[in-house]
């Protein structure tokens, strides 16, 4: 683009983008010092802002990662892998702007050095270039704005309207070697579309050292040097802190940074994340923001329902103790969008949800038949009866438990224990993926007469019974995209119309939730399962073969459901998970019969801070008006 225009063709850049509404904006929220510093809740926030003002909202992330997408990475390493209704496995900040923003993205907002550098070499290997030596300036940063032009023409929301304002997070660090060539589009972008309709944010760390605490600028006045040199001089400058920043420190950055004092916001730590965007609002952020992009003002706006929100995170009417019995404990950000679902059930029934992490191997009772503990590599064989002891201590005083989705045999038999122990206990259980599938290789060996050595197909190749059984039209040699993943249809069943999920879903006739898995329940065991383990299949796919919601009967259990699908992927504040709100509720000790809930359901649905206000629910709190 720089200095000739598109790579592939004679055309010049005003008619290539010539279909692009000269009126669109962008906010780039780069970061600095560190990665992991809050980009992702910090552009989140920003579009809570905007959209509260009345503006259609958009986000894109950049990941510098040579992966083509987060498929195939390790939650250890990346955290959880967030997928959206078009099936694409994505980073987990996608998952953040979709539950802030109530949006719906797809495949184009999530852009990868992996995606670009591929489609590159499509091209040139297909000719498109003419013979043109292929470079990084111009052909890959070209790709990389129309990448951003394409997905910044996406329409993600209700309105069937393309968006007015977008915001684009690149991820990592600036000065990165490998993130050079998006920091260089982005400057091209500038430059083409007009300052004035770009808005440059930085997110940089203001650590605090010392006993007293002194706030250190160093840092900050060091990565905003970085980026202007690079062509994104920055226009607002948030910094997180553990505490507010002193106005002396505001002032120091704003002179090193050539920016007014009301440009530098304190991202400080606060109870909750919904209180980042009224933290920003306080500090001027919308005023900043609607100056740099030269907006127009739309009024009345109002967060009142967000700050309602956020106040009821804080305050609650009781408590409930979540036992999550899972592989990937040792970093929460692996299960990111089920805490979070959790956290919006918990706000919508107005009871503070605890968590408790329980590895799965712990539950494991390692001893073989002499009577010897195995000595296994996390531990000796003390410290692993200590953690056998403490785990079950931990499960015993839930008062709900929950599996959520997971690959590979580690730890399975410790889930299966809990599983068991939550159904002849009669502890809310909540399985997901996994979870479901799991629930249904319990009951088997509990309940069948054949079924002692019942397991899936992924842990036993010659399991038998195989309960669970890969899909026959997944691929088995590549790893990569190859799941059933995305949005499905789901079908409540004649005979489940009057079952728990089916309530919780407001009986619907079918559903649609987002699916991530190569496995699912043989259809050869579904009748046995169900009339001689008790285990009702209550919703299934359109073809009526795959197994998509399993539950007790409420005679026999008070909560016991799964899914096949991943429910904690659309669970928004305002606008909870119905499974997650049914399973909190059923932790919390809240009645579950057909009436409490549907009139539960029906508070829960009036929540949404996205939801029009009423002429009412405009005078109800003036102190969240902008």
């Amino acid at each position: 683009m720089s200095g000739g225009g598109c790579s592939s063709c004679s055309c010049n850049g005003t008619e290539r983008y010539g279909s692009i509404d000269p009126k669109l904006k962008f906010v780039i929220v780069a970061g600095g010092v560190i990665s992991g510093i809050g980009k992702g809740l910090t552009s989140s926030s920003i579009g809570v802002l905007l959209k509260a003002c009345g503006w259609r909202v958009s986000a894109i992330k950049i990941d510098p990662y040579i992966n083509v997408d987060a498929g195939t990475m390790s939650p250890f390493e990346h955290g959880e892998t967030f997928v959206l209704d078009d099936g694409s496995e994505t980073d987990l900040d996608l998952g953040n702007y979709e539950r802030f923003l109530s949006v719906n993205l797809t495949r184009r907002h999530n852009i990868t050095t992996g995606k670009v550098y591929s489609e590159v070499i499509q091209r040139e290997r297909r000719g498109d270039y003419l013979g043109r030596t292929v470079q990084v300036v111009p052909h890959l940063t070209d790709l990389i704005q129309d990448q951003i032009m394409a997905a910044a023409m996406e329409r993600v929301d209700d309105s069937g309207l393309p968006p007015e304002v977008v915001i684009i997070e690149l991820g990592g660090t600036v000065g990165d070697i490998e993130s050079a060539p998006f920091v260089e589009a982005l400057r091209q972008l500038r430059y083409r579309h007009g300052q004035e309709n770009v808005c440059i944010a930085f997110v940089s760390l203001v650590p605090c050292l010392g006993v007293v605490g002194e706030q250190k600028t160093k840092p900050t006045q060091a990565g905003c040097s970085t980026i202007a040199s690079l062509g994104l001089p920055p226009q607002l400058i948030f910094c997180r802190s553990d505490r507010p920043l002193l106005p002396e420190t505001r002032a120091k950055i704003a002179l090193f940074a050539q920016v007014p004092v009301e440009a530098v916001v304190s991202l400080h730590d606060v109870s909750n994340t919904f209180r980042i965007p009224l933290m920003m609002q306080e500090q001027g952020v919308t005023n900043a923001l609607i100056s740099a992009l030269r907006l127009s003002w739309r009024l009345p706006v109002l967060l009142e329902r967000w700050g309602r929100m956020a106040a009821a995170f804080d305050s609650y009417q009781g408590e409930c103790r979540i036992a999550i019995v899972g592989k990937y404990t040792g970093l929460a950000d692996t299960y990111l969008s089920v805490i979070k679902a959790l956290e919006h059930a918990g706000m919508a029934l107005h009871r503070k949800v605890h968590i408790h992490w329980i590895a799965a191997e712990s539950l494991e009772n390692f001893v073989d038949a002499s009577g010897d503990s195995r000595l296994l590599p996390n531990g000796s064989p003390t410290q692993r009866h200590m953690a056998y002891q403490n785990a079950w201590r931990e499960l015993s005083a839930a008062d709900g438990i929950l599996v959520p989705g997971g690959f590979g045999c580690r730890g399975i038999e410790g889930m299966l224990a809990a599983i068991r122990y939550a159904r002849e206990h009669r502890v809310p259980y909540l399985g997901i993926c996994l979870g479901m599938q799991l629930a249904a290789v319990e009951l088997a060996r509990s309940r069948l007469a054949d079924g002692a050595k019942a397991n899936s197909t992924e842990f036993d190749e010659h399991a038998d019974p195989a309960i669970v059984v890969f899909m026959p039209e997944v691929d088995k040699t590549r790893m990569g995209g190859t799941m059933r993943l995305g949005a499905r249809k789901t079908i409540f069943q004649p005979d489940g119309t009057n079952s728990i999920a089916s309530l919780l879903y407001g009986r619907k006739p079918f559903i649609m939730e987002r699916h991530r898995h190569r496995y699912e329940v043989n259809p050869k065991y579904v009748d046995r399962l169900e009339k001689e383990c008790g285990l009702r299949f209550v919703a299934r796919d359109e073809t009526g073969q795959r197994m998509e919601i399993a539950e007790l009967d409420r005679a026999e259990h008070p909560f016991f459901l799964g899914s096949q699908f991943h429910p904690e992927l659309k669970s928004r504040p305002g606008a909870p998970s119905p499974p997650f709100v049914g399973f909190v509720a059923a932790a919390a000790g809240l009645p579950l019969d057909e009436l409490a809930i549907e009139e539960m359901m029906l508070r829960v649905q009036s929540q949404d801070p996205w939801q029009p206000h009423s002429e009412e629910s405009r005078g109800l709190d003036s102190s969240f008006c902008l």
